[in-house]
């Protein structure tokens, strides 16, 4: 289970800013998730409960942003929507797309206190 250590990355973050930004305390954590990144929602915020346990994030939530996909077709110069990789470009059908966002994981914000 991969998100278990996604998890343990955000919980990284959040304990360096902790120590930059001076806070002892997180509230709720907000992630961009794009449609094509790999990872099981369920099974992160699972894992978010219990990596953060003991930590500066305990009873945090984890609020999640799904971010959508889009490519762009080398064929026709369109950039496209597309809900998983390997889909067609619905102008022209090629197959020859290259993916220019939806796969990408970041935190967006933190509320501390």
């Amino acid at each position: 289970m991969h998100e278990m250590s996604l998890c343990e990355g955000i919980l990284q973050i959040i304990e360096d800013q902790a120590k930059v930004q001076k806070f002892n305390r997180v509230l709720n954590v907000w992630v961009e998730i794009g449609d094509l990144a790999g990872v099981e929602i369920e099974s992160l915020l699972f894992s978010f409960d219990a990596v953060t346990r003991n930590s500066i994030a305990e009873g945090a939530k984890l609020n999640i942003i799904k971010l959508p996909s889009n490519a762009w077709c080398m064929m026709c110069s369109k950039t496209i929507s597309i809900k998983q990789r390997y889909d067609e470009c619905p102008d022209c059908g090629s197959y020859q797309l290259q993916v220019t966002s939806g796969d990408e994981m970041k935190i967006k914000e933190l509320e501390v206190g």
